[in-house]
């Protein structure tokens, strides 16, 4: 139950990005049962490849704990996180990650690689996945619905306001 409950918070974030246009990705930090950070995409929205919900979490959890370990955090979010993030989970040393629904094409937690669990690194980290992955998918396949169909009416519009200036010439 415990993690269904911080998949929604999670997931409230996802939706926060949703309503400013980024893909929906949310992400929250736990800390000995109480959220202590919190974030959601803004990479359009910031202009930079870096702010993806979980690098802005982490940022918000090791300010709040004073230190850039969060060794006995968890983190939750809505998407399998990709290699950048997964880098930095593992850096963080976070204990635990519960992951919404995967990321075939760029998912490194277990779709194209598991950097979470690699032998190799000095720390790998627990992996629960498909925690309210129903839910988690359905955000952004609405996402990438609402983006196709608003996509296509641009397009539309582009070309019917081409069609009406076909007419005009810059003669006297």
């Amino acid at each position: 139950m415990t993690n269904e409950k911080y998949m929604k918070e999670a997931l409230k974030q996802a939706k926060k990005a949703y309503q400013i246009g980024e893909v929906p990705i949310g992400c929250v930090i736990v800390y000995q049962d109480k959220i202590i950070g919190r974030g959601y995409n803004k990479r359009n929205t910031k202009k930079t490849t870096l702010a993806h919900a979980e690098l802005i979490a982490i940022e918000k959890a090791s300010k709040y704990m004073g230190d850039w370990r969060l060794e006995d955090c968890i983190m939750y979010v809505t998407l399998e996180p990709c290699q950048m993030c997964s880098g930095a989970i593992v850096q963080a040393r976070i204990k635990k990650v519960v992951v919404g629904t995967m990321n075939p094409k760029a998912g490194c937690a277990g779709s194209i690689l598991n950097l979470l669990q690699m032998q190799e690194f000095n720390h790998q980290v627990e992996l629960v996945t498909g925690v309210m992955e129903e839910e988690c998918t359905e955000v952004l396949q609405g996402f990438f619905r609402d983006l196709r169909i608003r996509n296509k009416k641009e397009k539309a519009d582009k070309m019917s306001q081409k069609g009406n200036c076909e007419g005009l010439t810059t003669e006297p």
